[in-house]
């Protein structure tokens, strides 16, 4: 689309300007009636509006629905500057490329201008200038995209907020949290003013000027996997929604704050954060943080149930200036760590020295390489099940340490340390390597029942710290497993931002007859039109989707409208649909009833042994 930058200008605005050249010779000297003789009539009709323009500028005929758009009757339009009805001089590169198309030496331009009908309302409108066949003159056409525009920030909004809670998710959180870092740094007045100095009664003695300080009140909930395991998600989204609107009281009734509020988010699962710009220092933080653990011990009554539960809070204070998103989530994550280590339903105040110390990670991270060389780590495996049939189709790898410190670790409590120090790259090596001669025991263990597929992780640093294609074709050599049975499974967001050697390495693995899958799709900023683009043959939705499949008698409408919604646009790109977290057989009804392809839940089966997998092949026990 050619033209200038979107932006909000209105009709009124006329700034001064280069007035057209003059017309030295007419090659358009037909009376408009001759010209328009043919088409009169469908000019006047459409419903588009539109206007011919003259090489001077001045408007020879408008339609009515160009009367109906600026609220006024066509006939009057004649004669006045089409530049002024939407204010295309209101900046110099446009107004340029509108006078080229009048000149004759630009085929066409478009932009997009905010306009202000007579009855005081804005609209958005696309404006398209290009010329009449066989004249001189162009033809204006403005098309009303507001209903297009507010679909586009409902669905930002929706991309961006969380659906359970409707607080802003970690998209929008670390969007807010890089703004105001980079916001606090700029405005730095109080260079050698310690946080401890910013307290309550001495914070309003800097004036309208920030503090050049930023903070963060990162918090989880204690005990809240057992409301889920006992009383069910429906519950548990319930639980999530009433803590979420108390955390958002607290944060608006903070007496430190001057600008009325803080920005709380849910980052997944029971995970919240109180992110506070222009912080007055740790006491503002620990008495937010007080305040936030005082409400949440407050019991909730949900649904006639009477719930009580805690949150462990990790509390992070320092200046902007040097701090980065990442070293900021970091320095959170640990204090909630410090917090539920020692005790739980308290919160903890990120100590340098105490980081210098964090021995639990610094174990992992030390013994994770030779672990996998020990043999501590093992593999269970999750059916996928086929809605349409209850057949298991494929199963997914999942990783588990079998730690001699620390028991059984699941993949949440290593994964993340093996991406930061390289490991993952071995260990993934070594998952492919076990997934793949599993899945090709079974199929010589049940030569007569159709093949299991075997999906596997893959985290973005095996693509880019090894030779991740030739890994795939080695092992797939050695095991003897067909590359069709094999599924790669990256999260959304790195997908979606592949580029380069990333993929390159995709594509290369799916011309190898492999199949790519995106994992947790929906949780990120998803570029939809991107999908297409990519090597990828398989759509994992994320389990909030289907949580809100509850049951009939609780039903989400709009959870199944989107939901079938991605369904039908994954099947017109040629892709599959696996939902995650299917716990009910409503819910595994209704997403078959949408069209969905397969299933991953507890209503199925949670991670198994081998073993147990075998027992289940060429069976339809799990159908519901």
């Amino acid at each position: 689309m050619s033209g200038t930058p979107e932006g909000p200008v209105h009709t009124q605005l006329s700034p001064a300007r280069e007035p057209a050249p003059p017309i030295t010779e007419r090659h358009d000297a037909l009376p408009i009636d001759a010209e328009l003789h043919d088409y009169r009539a469908a000019f006047r009709a459409a419903q588009l509006a539109m206007a011919v323009v003259d090489q001077n500028g001045l408007v020879v005929a408008a339609n009515d629905a160009l009367g109906t758009l600026l609220g006024t009757e066509a006939d009057a339009l004649t004669e006045q500057t089409a530049a002024d009805l939407v204010d295309l001089a209101a900046d110099g590169r446009t107004w340029h490329a509108y006078r080229e198309v009048l000149r004759g030496r630009r085929s066409r331009f478009r932009c997009t201008r905010r306009l202000k009908h007579p009855d005081g309302r804005s609209l958005w409108a696309e404006v398209t200038v290009s010329p009449v066949p066989d004249s001189r003159r162009v033809l204006l056409s403005i098309a009303d995209i507001s209903d297009r525009r507010e679909l586009q920030a409902r669905l930002r909004h929706l991309q961006m907020h969380d659906p359970v809670t409707r607080l802003p998710n970690r998209t929008l959180f670390f969007e807010r949290l890089s703004a105001a870092l980079e916001t606090a740094s700029q405005e730095d007045e109080l260079p050698n003013i310690g946080s401890s100095d910013l307290s309550h009664g001495s914070y309003s003695s800097y004036g309208h000027g920030g503090t050049g300080r930023i903070g963060l009140c990162y918090l989880d909930l204690d005990g809240f996997k057992a409301v889920n395991d006992t009383m069910g998600h429906r519950i548990g989204d319930r639980l999530l929604a009433a803590v979420a609107a108390r955390l958002t009281e607290c944060a608006d009734n903070d007496g430190y704050t001057r600008s009325g509020g803080h920005l709380v988010a849910r980052l997944g699962g029971d995970e919240f954060a109180i992110l506070v710009e222009d912080s007055a220092g740790t006491e503002q933080l620990a008495d937010l943080a007080q305040s936030v653990l005082c409400a949440l011990q407050q019991p909730f009554d949900l649904a006639g149930q009477r719930l009580s539960v805690s949150a462990s809070i990790g509390v992070v204070e320092r200046g902007a200036r040097g701090t980065t998103a990442t070293g900021l989530m970091q320095a959170a994550d640990t204090t909630l760590y410090w917090a539920k280590a020692d005790g739980k339903a308290r919160w903890t105040l990120f100590d340098p020295e105490r980081n210098a110390h964090r021995m639990t990670r610094q174990a992992l991270s030390s013994t994770l390489r030779p672990a996998v060389e020990r043999g501590e780590f093992a593999l269970e495996y999750q059916p996928l099940v086929g809605l349409a049939d209850g057949a298991v189709h494929g199963v997914e790898a999942l990783v588990r340490w079998n730690h001699p410190q620390f028991g059984t670790l699941p993949p949440n409590r290593f994964v993340g340390i093996a991406e930061e120090d390289g490991s993952i790259v071995e260990l993934g090596r070594w998952v492919l390597r076990t997934a793949c001669t599993q899945a090709r025991q079974w199929q010589k263990d049940h030569p007569r029942e159709r093949p299991l597929f075997v999906s596997v992780n893959v985290a973005v640093r095996q693509v880019w710290d090894s030779d991740l294609v030739a890994d795939v074709a080695g092992i797939l050599a050695e095991t003897g497993l067909a590359p069709h049975l094999l599924q790669l499974e990256l999260t959304e967001s790195a997908v979606m931002g592949s580029a380069g050697r990333p993929l390159q390495a995709l594509q290369a693995l799916s011309d190898m007859g492999v199949r790519i899958a995106i994992d947790d799709f929906g949780t990120g900023y998803s570029n939809l039109a991107y999908l297409s683009r990519l090597p990828v043959s398989v759509l994992k939705l994320d389990g909030s989707f289907v949580r809100g499949f509850q049951d009939e008698a609780h039903a989400n409408p709009a959870d199944e409208l989107i939901v079938e919604a991605l369904v039908q646009l994954a099947h017109r790109l040629g892709l599959t649909v696996t939902a995650e977290c299917v716990e009910t057989s409503g819910q595994a009804t209704r997403l078959r009833r949408i069209g969905c392809d397969t299933g991953q839940g507890w209503l199925y089966s949670r991670a198994v042994a081998p073993d147990r997998i075998a027992e289940l092949i060429g069976s339809t026990a799990l159908s519901v």
